[in-house]
């Protein structure tokens, strides 16, 4: 599991981007950055925005995890809560952020009264370890190709 905290200051949101982009570069799933950091991001403002109310002495906590077949981000605010369920799969009374986390995760859970958004995300790709054996023998590649140079 890898985890972090931010202040609740939409500035932070880049370091947010970049332990994304990181994440997916390690796990060598960078064609799916994208679907993944825009609905996280969107939680982490939320969290920040709304949930905080970007009150500097309040943090926005943010977790990944490994789950079976892909990966859970955890995002948790330390506001009061919302009323998640008035927010469905259309966008009539606001919510945007909320209908973008929805269409763009595989799985999304509201809980602790709304103060946490647990996201799941399936990857369908490479399984690790046949992915670090090729990024190795791509290595070793480059690395005879250079020496006969």
């Amino acid at each position: 599991m890898k985890q972090f905290d931010i202040q609740s200051d939409e500035k932070y949101l880049d370091d947010v981007a970049k332990f994304i982009y990181e994440l997916c570069d390690e796990m060598h799933i960078l064609n799916y950055e994208a679907t993944i950091s825009m609905p996280v991001l969107q939680a982490v403002e939320n969290a920040i925005v709304h949930g905080n109310h970007k009150d500097l002495s309040k943090i926005v906590h943010i977790e990944c995890d490994d789950v079976r077949g892909g990966l859970s981000f955890l995002i948790q605010d330390q506001g009061n809560g919302f009323d998640f369920s008035k927010y469905g799969d259309i966008l009539d009374n606001g919510g945007n952020g909320i209908f973008m986390m929805r269409k763009l995760s595989d799985k999304l859970e509201f809980l602790d009264g709304g103060r946490t958004v647990r996201m799941e995300f399936m990857i369908q790709g490479i399984e690790k370890t046949y992915a670090m054996e090729r990024v190795s023998k791509l290595r070793g590649f480059f690395a005879v190709d250079k020496a006969v140079v």
